[in-house]
């Protein structure tokens, strides 16, 4: 729910209440703020279908007035065409009346529906994104039972789920909420061969993200990550590639930023251009200069090369947010990026440590 000053300052802006300077700023803080644009546009709509309800109301009591009249005159008349006299009386009235009810009435299903728009868009989403999971589940070659000691190996393969990868040096990190959900326990390992069990601490399933934490008591911690995050959009077009587990051995895609928006116009992800599996849900998105842009969260079923990511804004957003009874240590984001002006395979050399397959026991 908006806190009151953000309702205040939104209904200011769609009255066109505010000074020319102070609506300058408040229009490109929009341009930055995805969220802060969304509310504005639910917000106009929402004003938009209470102004159409309370016309329908008030010519809903202007026909009741008119009707009310008829009845009377009905009462009174003494002659055969009585109906013809009031109907040449009223006619103009009522047949503008009755255009613009009809008005009212489909302005009102327009705005309702695109109320439900946004939700629309996340729902349709997650049902592409659980199909992807459903799929891969159908496909797994081996189910564990559980883990009875996570200092040791699992006896059998883990069943196969996505890729994550560290956020922060003291051992948390980020995948797909749709990854890790249902686990009883969760392991990651990367390229070098380290594992560590870890646990979910936070889960966002509206952006489809959850943060991990390394619960191994043998953890002594990260080195210094090599990526920052990115807080402004990117631009139609960019660069980007990604690396991740759609398979037991790492995979590198590179592509470009084909969308600003997701699938249906879903203003928090992006649509990129690089093939992708259901094992890369979870994966780091990253422009040429090796900044974090987005969270790989998985593609449009039945069309080819329709691949999306989660915007780093709304991760960052996530961070920020998380309850303080959520984090056993500080949270620390790095902010240096040592990636910007390395060649390609060099930034892979120094990414891989982070990147991490998620291996999900039931």
């Amino acid at each position: 729910m908006l806190e009151y000053r953000a309702y205040e300052q939104i209904e200011r802006f769609l009255k066109g209440e505010m000074p020319a300077e102070e609506q300058l700023a408040f229009e490109a803080l929009m341009r930055t703020d995805a969220r802060l644009a969304n509310q504005v546009r639910e917000h106009n709509q929402l004003l938009q279908s209470m102004r159409k309800y309370g016309q329908r109301q008030s010519l809903k009591h202007k026909l009741n007035l008119i009707h009310s009249e008829l009845d009377a005159e009905k009462a009174t008349a003494t002659v055969p065409n009585g109906w013809k006299v009031t109907w040449n009386r009223h006619k103009q009235t009522i047949a503008v009346a009755a255009s613009v009810s009809l008005l009212s009435v489909f302005g009102t299903l327009w705005s309702v529906q695109q109320l439900k728009s946004p939700v629309q868009q996340q729902t349709a989403r997650y049902v592409e994104l659980r199909r992807e999971v459903e799929r891969l589940k159908k496909t797994q070659t081996a189910i564990i039972n559980g883990i009875n000691d996570a200092s040791k190996p699992a006896p059998r393969p883990a069943a196969f789920s996505g890729t994550g990868f560290a956020i922060s040096s003291a051992g948390y990190l980020v995948t797909s909420s749709h990854v890790v959900e249902g686990a009883d326990s969760i392991m990651i390992e990367n390229k070098s061969g380290a594992k560590y069990k870890v646990s979910e601490v936070y889960r966002d399933e509206i952006h489809d993200l959850s943060i991990l934490k390394i619960s191994d008591p043998g953890f002594e911690g990260f080195s210094k990550l090599p990526y920052t995050f990115k807080t402004e959009e990117s631009d139609l077009g960019e660069r980007v590639f990604t690396l991740g587990y759609p398979r037991e051995d790492v995979v590198f895609g590179e592509g470009s930023l084909s969308s600003t928006s997701g699938f249906e116009g879903d203003t928090t992800a992006y649509q990129i251009s690089i093939p992708l599996n259901p094992g890369n849900s979870g994966g780091p998105l990253l422009d040429d200069k090796g900044n974090l842009i987005g969270v790989i969260s998985g593609k449009q079923a039945g069309q080819e090369g329709a691949a999306f990511a989660i915007k780093s804004s709304f991760l960052l957003q996530m961070i920020n947010e998380l309850p303080a009874s959520t984090t056993l240590s500080p949270l620390a984001l790095p902010k240096k990026n040592t990636l910007t002006g390395n060649s390609r395979p060099q930034q892979l050399k120094k990414l891989k440590d982070y990147i991490f397959v998620v291996k999900v026991y039931n």
